[in-house]
C-alpha cells in the first residue's frame, strides 16, 4: 500500500503555516499606520474635524511647533505682545528641559504650552511602549517647568500613528493637527509667501500651524513666520475673526469621546 503522505525527514519539525504570521504582521502595520492617514487634509476634514482643529466659527487658533528656541522664540513673544495676541506653543520636551526659562516666560505672558513630543522623530516602526514613555517625559517636563498640565498633543511631522494616539489617550492629551499652514520651514519661505499660504486655506474655526524655531527647518526660516504675523493678525481682524490659543478655540471632542474622559496616567519626575 502506498502511503500518500511521505514520512518527514528524521529530526525535521513540521513546517508552520506562514499565513497567521503574515496576518498578524498586517494587523500590526494597519494599527500603526492607519491613523497616519489623518495627515492628509481631505481625510482629516471629512473624518476628524476636531483633529483638523476646527473650532468656533468666529475664531482662529494660532499655534507654533518645535520650540522653545532661545534664538527665535523671544522674537515671537515680543511680536505677539505688540499684537495683543496669545497662542499655543507645541514644545519639544527635550528643548523645554534645556530652556525652562522660556517655557515659564510663555506661560507668564499668557500663552499656552502643549506637547509636540520629546524629540522630533519620524515613527518608522511600531514602538508603543517607547511612545508612551517619551510622551510622558514631555508632559512631566511641562508640568515641572510651568506648574500646568498640558491639554493638547501634536505629533512630530503631524504623523499620528496608533502608538502615538494610544499614548496621548493614556496621558490625557487631546491630539490636534491643523487646518492651515504657512510652509514656513523651507529656505525659500518669505513673510509674503507664508501669509499667502496660510490665508489661502484660512477659514473661521481654523487652526494655523507655524514654527517659532528653525531647529527642524531651514536655517533662518523662522524669520518668515515672524514677519507674517502682523499681516495674519490684520487679515483675521478684517474678517471678523479672533486670533488666539487653542484653550479658547471652542474645539469639541470627537464623537464618542465626550466628555473626553481619558485615563490620566500618574506622572512622576521627568528625567
Amino acid at each position: 500500500m502506498v502511503n500518500p503522505r511521505p514520512p518527514e525527514a528524521a529530526g525535521t519539525a513540521p513546517a508552520r503555516p506562514f499565513l497567521p504570521f503574515a496576518a498578524t504582521a498586517l494587523a500590526v502595520a494597519g494599527w500603526h499606520i492607519g491613523p497616519a492617514a489623518t495627515w492628509l487634509p481631505p481625510v482629516r476634514r471629512a473624518l476628524a474635524p476636531a483633529l483638523d482643529g476646527r473650532g468656533a466659527p468666529d475664531r482662529v487658533a494660532l499655534t507654533f511647533d518645535d520650540g522653545p528656541d532661545p534664538d527665535s522664540t523671544p522674537h515671537f513673544l515680543r511680536a505677539l505682545d505688540r499684537l495683543s495676541v496669545r497662542a499655543t506653543f507645541f514644545v519639544l520636551g527635550e528643548r523645554l528641559r534645556l530652556h525652562p526659562e522660556l517655557g515659564r516666560r510663555m506661560v507668564a505672558e499668557g500663552h499656552e504650552l502643549a506637547v509636540h513630543g520629546w524629540r522630533h522623530e519620524r515613527p518608522w516602526r511600531p514602538r508603543p511602549a517607547r511612545d508612551t514613555h517619551e510622551l510622558r517625559r514631555a508632559v512631566e517636563t511641562v508640568v515641572r517647568v510651568t506648574g500646568t498640565r498640558p491639554v493638547w498633543y501634536r505629533p512630530p511631522y503631524g504623523i499620528l500613528t496608533g502608538g502615538r494616539w494610544a499614548a496621548a489617550r493614556r496621558l490625557g492629551l487631546r491630539p490636534v493637527l491643523w487646518s492651515a499652514w504657512g510652509r514656513d520651514w523651507t529656505a525659500r519661505a518669505t513673510p509674503d509667501s507664508v501669509l499667502a499660504e496660510v490665508t489661502s486655506a484660512l477659514r473661521g474655526g481654523g487652526t494655523v500651524l507655524l514654527h517659532d524655531s528653525d531647529a527642524m527647518s531651514a536655517p533662518g526660516s523662522w524669520r518668515a513666520s515672524l514677519g507674517a504675523l502682523p499681516g495674519l493678525a490684520a487679515v483675521c481682524h478684517a474678517r471678523g475673526l479672533t486670533l488666539g490659543p487653542l484653550a479658547v478655540h471652542g474645539l469639541r471632542p470627537p464623537p464618542g469621546d465626550e466628555p473626553y474622559a481619558y485615563v490620566n496616567a500618574p506622572l512622576g519626575t521627568a528625567g
